[in-house]
């Protein structure tokens, strides 16, 4: 889980600010909120970050974006890393990008930090805390690191860091390097993290192809229940020879995918393949959709001739069964997640998946909106509801509900929000002169 994020110097966000999941003093929906009596903390199992257009909402996703790729892939050698700073001050291209993230796992947690420019990573610190005391596990500073006391001795971690290049992280050569004392960091990184774009497409959707799969069933009844026209997913056996991939990606695939292994793939046409290799061949099927027809039997449909809409619930569909079961530890973090949806429909899904949340629940849905519908006291907690505001000088503040203490637990803030005086709203100028501009145009 994550208790916070902060990040400074990156995109649209120049000073350092701060996303908190830890929960406040209120009390409003305390029954579903996560409990880590080790730590006597209490973690949100959600937060919604509104924003107007070009806010920094999605500049915040793409951090999150950027440190994990950083952290579990890193860059071939000599390598410019691809970090993208606040651009309209002079001051600050030359400046530091820095990241600091707080988590959760396994009931420990960690503090995990780096700053870096293009050319290379400046510093970094993981420190383990307990609930009496924090021990930092190692601190590279200076092309030169420091290890705790208790690691100090181990001799392979110093070889392991003279290995390690100026672009890149510690972290990730020490796994790769098969140093066991920091893989929870990187299996958080590699395994519990999960972000959603909003024009990629989520990855298990063979899932939806899998008939022994336990959500099969779950998945086709809510497509029914959410109400796509859709009676159920469905596959098509396609020839390997007949996919509509380009050829260095077939011979790729016909290299790599050894026995029992299984590839997913999407076309440039949105179609979903999954790929099996069974007894020495290739067994490619392709997902479809059944509506119901009018004479009562089913017609077979294309993904790309679905809806946006349906697609999109498709997507998404897997994450919030996923980050709904009581033993998940994955933590979701959509972008944009009311495009081409409904309001009522993502209300349904969000209020599903808060509905199996408790004090032992160990998943978190962060995502980005537009949607005011969503921003409602009867379904978030202030502390849950954040804002991006860009400021006239171009740079982007985040702050929570939770600061403002006039803010009733029966106040409608829709309201409060769209007369602008909780902020984070477009700051739009057209007037009448777009009837004299369209006149001459």
């Amino acid at each position: 889980m994550i208790l916070s994020f902060t990040l400074e110097n990156w995109m649209s966000f120049q000073s350092k600010v701060t996303l908190s999941m830890v929960a406040s003093r209120e009390r409003q929906h305390g029954e579903r909120i996560p409990r880590v009596d080790k730590y006597q903390s209490r973690i949100l199992p959600v937060a919604a970050l509104y924003g107007g257009n070009a806010s920094g909402k999605t500049n915040f996703f793409l951090a999150l974006h950027f440190v994990q790729n950083f952290a579990t892939k890193g860059l071939p050698p000599d390598a410019l890393i691809p970090v993208v700073p606040f651009r309209l001050s002079s001051n600050d291209k030359s400046k530091p990008t820095r990241f600091v993230l707080e988590l959760l796992i396994e009931e420990v947690i960690y503090e995990f930090s780096f700053s870096l420019n293009k050319h290379s990573v400046l510093e970094e610190k993981l420190v383990k805390v307990s609930s009496s005391r924090e021990t930092v596990l190692y601190e590279r500073k200076n092309n030169k690191i420091k290890f705790s006391p208790n690691l100090e001795k181990d001799r392979f971690l110093k070889f392991a860091f003279r290995g390690t290049r100026d672009n890149q992280l510690f972290l990730t050569n020490s796994v790769s390097q098969k140093v066991e004392t920091f893989k929870p960091v990187y299996d958080w990184f590699n395994n519990s993290l999960e972000l959603i774009a909003p024009d990629t497409r989520f990855d298990p959707f063979d899932q939806f192809l899998d008939e022994e799969s336990p959500l099969y069933e779950t998945m086709n009844r809510l497509l029914i229940q959410l109400d796509t026209g859709i009676t159920h997913l469905g596959s098509e056996d396609i020839p390997f020879d007949n996919l509509p991939l380009p050829d260095p990606l077939k011979l790729e695939i016909q290299e790599d995918v050894k026995e029992g292994m299984a590839v997913r793939i999407i076309s440039p046409l949105n179609e979903r393949f999954v790929i099996v290799r069974k007894g020495g061949n290739l067994i490619a099927k392709k997902l479809m959709t059944y509506h119901p027809a009018q004479d009562g039997k089913e017609v077979k449909f294309e993904m790309w001739q679905e809806s946006d809409g349906s697609q999109r619930i498709i997507d998404l569909l897997p994450a919030f069964l996923d980050i709904s079961n009581s033993s998940s530890k994955k933590v979701y973090i959509i972008d944009e997640i009311d495009r081409s949806l409904h309001t009522l429909l993502i209300r349904q899904l969000i209020e599903s998946y808060l509905s199996c949340c408790s004090n032992k629940s160990r998943n978190q849905l962060l995502f980005t909106t537009h949607d005011i519908a969503l921003m409602d006291q009867e379904l978030f907690r202030r502390d849950e509801m954040w804002v991006a505001e860009r400021h006239m000088d171009g740079t982007t503040d985040l702050f929570s509900f939770s600061e403002y203490k006039d803010i009733r637990y029966d106040k409608d803030i829709r309201k409060s929000y769209l007369e602008g005086r909780l902020g984070g709203i477009p700051n739009i100028l057209l007037n009448d002169d777009w009837c004299l501009a369209t006149k001459n145009s």
